[in-house]
């Protein structure tokens, strides 16, 4: 069930209040449970690709055809899975790291910088709405 207006609100101001009072631990609890998922499921994809290894080679040595189509599907299913959970990885906090391009930092500091002018929009509004009642 979605939020209300008021009560998506009362969180922005909740986790705003949380921000100025504590940053380190703010930032210590934003994303912290979904980086560890993306980490198990990254760990999870690279031990299921070992077990299609095994089945591929098993697969070979016993002559059957059909395990070693099994093996391999096994081991593309977890290699996608690796990958695509080590992209969606989140590092909250942390900022691009000095070998990365110059594009990458200059489009995150793009989106950084077009959320705070909407969030800067949304504040004057709140502010002359309050101010007009």
């Amino acid at each position: 069930m979605p939020l209300s207006e008021h009560e998506q609100r009362m969180l922005e101001q909740m986790e705003r209040a949380l921000y100025a009072e504590d940053p380190k631990f703010a930032s210590a609890l934003e994303g912290s449970g979904l980086r560890t998922y993306t980490r198990r499921r990254v760990y999870q994809a690279v031990a299921g690709f070992l077990v299609g290894i095994a089945l591929l080679m098993a697969g070979m040595v016993a002559k059957q055809v059909w395990l070693s189509v099994v093996g391999f599907l096994v081991m593309l299913g977890c290699a996608v899975l690796a990958v695509t959970g080590w992209r969606k990885a989140p590092k909250p906090g942390e900022q691009p790291a000095g070998g990365a391009a110059p594009h990458a930092r200059r489009q995150a500091r793009q989106k950084r910088s077009m959320m705070d002018r909407i969030e800067q929009r949304w504040q004057r509004r709140r502010d002359e709405q309050q101010g007009g009642q």
